[in-house]
């Protein structure tokens, strides 16, 4: 009997979860699922079991199911269970922190471009996680909860937007749920390189890591690597030399507006890493160089903002949705870019 995690998730939404795959023996006997997987999961009470089964974390044989089913000799059982706390301390800070929304459950957070999301090697402190554990340390109602401030999904230090925080375990699951089933409705604003052919249109294409550069993610249109990953697109302005769009994902792998922009052939403006921090279209003239240089130096990032999320409250189960405008930095490069193509 295979109990081992899955190995292969890397997607921003699903970090901070564990993934199983248990093929059942052929001499198991018949056995509630709930009991069966607190006893063969390590760390997974049953409470924690039957939440995820509730919110549909938990599949049999491809299906989601109930915490009395009883478990038959070659069931395939998947199962998504939050990660437990780490034993190294995550250290509260006091910063400063956009929350657009709170209730009892959860909170929404407008990340500012240039902060990491959480600790991690080189960026152990001055991230959300920081912040996040100094503000739940200061709300008496969140006891029990320092070092653990509910992290279902990511975006990454130099992307600006919203992020949904979960603060309770139950709406913790329950939106890992809403995520690992692509259920969220996300929108992302960016400024790309060029002009697009079409005003929309729709990019499927596995993305993962480069053999070359770990760093990166490439496409694989193929799907011989990587993992199956979908963006919708549209066009929003047409500024000559870039275009500003919106996109939609149906998915969420890392990087992946990134590494689809790229393959498209319209990276994303300043994006160093995808090949968008130099000058791919326009002009030869000194003047366009330092006009786009100093773009560039405006916004020393990619263009890239999570500007809406939307999705089902964990409790009320009311439809919920969100939207921040674009960030100072964002904006002010897209008004730059405005004057010079209505006044070059």
């Amino acid at each position: 009997m295979n109990t081992n995690p899955e190995e292969d998730f890397e997607d921003e939404e699903v970090e901070m979860f564990e993934h199983y795959r248990i093929i059942i023996d052929k001499g198991q006997t018949l056995t509630r699922i709930d009991k069966f997987l607190s006893e063969k999961i390590a760390n997974a009470t049953r409470n924690k079991v039957q939440q995820a089964i509730d919110a549909g974390s938990v599949l049999v044989n491809g299906s989601p199911t109930k915490a009395n089913y009883k478990i038959k000799p070659l069931d395939d059982i998947r199962v998504m269970l939050e990660k437990p706390p780490k034993e190294t301390e995550v250290y509260s800070e006091n910063i400063p922190l956009d929350i657009i929304y709170e209730d009892p459950y959860l909170l929404l957070v407008n990340k500012p471009p240039g902060m990491v999301v959480h600790p991690a090697h080189g960026n152990w402190s001055g991230t959300l996680v920081n912040g996040l554990v100094y503000y739940f340390e200061n709300l008496p109602e969140m006891k029990g909860n320092t070092g653990r401030p509910g992290l279902v999904h990511r975006i990454d230090k130099d992307t600006s937007g919203l992020l949904v925080i979960a603060k309770t375990e139950e709406a913790m699951t329950h939106l890992a749920s809403q995520f690992f089933h692509h259920t969220i409705d996300r929108t992302y604003i960016a400024l790309v390189w060029g002009e697009p052919n079409e005003d929309e249109g729709t990019i499927t294409g596995n993305v993962g890591r480069s053999a070359k550069n770990r760093k990166v993610m490439d496409v694989f249109p193929e799907g011989d690597q990587g993992k199956h990953a979908v963006t919708h697109w549209k066009v929003l302005k047409r500024l000559r030399y870039v275009t500003l769009i919106q996109c939609n994902l149906e998915t969420g792998r890392t990087h992946q507006i990134r590494a689809h922009m790229k393959y498209l052939g319209h990276p994303l403006f300043n994006d160093a890493m995808y090949g968008g921090d130099k000058i791919r279209k326009g002009t030869q003239f000194s003047k366009y160089k330092t006009f786009v240089q100093n773009c560039f130096d405006l916004m020393p990032r990619q263009a890239l903002h999570a500007q809406s999320l939307g999705f089902i409250h964990p409790t009320t189960k009311e439809k919920l949705f969100f939207e921040v405008p674009l960030p100072s930095d964002f904006q002010s490069v897209l008004d730059k870019w405005e004057s010079y193509v209505n006044f070059e």
